[in-house]
């Protein structure tokens, strides 16, 4: 029975990882297609597309803390995490969308930041994730 427990904390990190991974590189494209919009009239299409992008990713990322932590019976503080961030991504949109960049470009800025402290611990050899399971 504790082999099937491993096997699933496992496949739970891993999703939680790639999620991770996923959700960073969508800031990070986004940021650089914020970029682009000084310059492109072809920009806005690509931050559009990347925000929905973005906005599925942390959507992916809020289910991805949830199948991690419900094998293993851990800590539900990466869920608080997720979904907090979901939270932001949800105001960054509306900012996006009634174009308030006063807001909206800090925002972004914040959520790539927090995005990739989140990588950097699911990546982190340390993390609960990344250790093996024991038990007999």
């Amino acid at each position: 029975m504790p082999r099937r427990a491993t096997t699933t904390t496992a496949r739970g990190g891993t999703l939680l990882r790639a999620a991770a991974v996923l959700q960073t590189l969508a800031l990070f494209f986004q940021a650089s297609t914020a970029g682009l919009l000084l310059t492109s009239s072809h920009a806005y299409a690509l931050h559009d597309y990347g925000s929905k992008v973005m906005y599925g990713a942390a959507m992916l990322y809020v289910l991805a803390t949830i199948l991690a932590w419900r094998p293993g019976g851990g800590s539900p503080r990466p869920i608080l995490y997720s979904t907090g961030f979901l939270l932001l991504a949800s105001a960054q949109v509306a900012l996006g969308i009634a174009h308030v960049a006063s807001l909206h470009v800090p925002l972004g800025v914040l959520m790539f930041a927090l995005s990739t402290l989140a990588l950097v611990h699911a990546l982190s050899p340390r993390s609960p994730l990344r250790r093996p399971a024991t038990g007999s």
